[in-house]
């Protein structure tokens, strides 16, 4: 399944962020607040998908939940870091689960950073503008 997030007049230029999550909440309120910070957005509900959307848009940044049916997002990372299009392209990481283990899987996959669920809508977007401006 893929769905595009409404997109805001002012940020037909901004920054592209691929949100993924299979909880439709969860997604849509990512998705919303980063709106809101004045990035576009891109979603998807599953790692197949997110996959299919990173290799033709090339979001600037993805935030990814860790745990999704089918394809999870550290096998989604993993991929995506290991083909050299889309190796540079930022990945935080989402997820309900915050152990030790869970948290270093995330960090060597490839992904930049690591939030734990629920998310703080303020620390997401301080991480946002804070990777972004490293890929200029």
């Amino acid at each position: 399944m893929m769905d595009i997030a409404p997109v805001l007049p002012r940020t037909a230029s901004g920054p592209v962020v691929l949100v993924v999550d299979d909880d439709e909440d969860v997604r849509d309120l990512v998705a919303f607040k980063l709106q809101m910070a004045g990035y576009r957005t891109v979603t998807a509900a599953d790692g197949c998908t997110a996959l299919t959307l990173i290799t033709e848009t090339r979001p600037d940044l993805v935030v990814m939940d860790i745990a999704m049916p089918g394809m999870d997002g550290v096998s989604v990372c993993f991929r995506m870091h290991a083909d050299p299009a889309t190796a540079e392209i930022p990945v935080i990481m989402l997820s309900g689960m915050a152990t030790e283990t869970d948290i270093d899987l995330a960090y060597v996959s490839g992904a930049e950073e690591y939030l734990a669920k629920p998310v703080n809508p303020g620390e997401l977007v301080r991480l946002v503008s804070w990777l972004l401006p490293r890929r200029a």
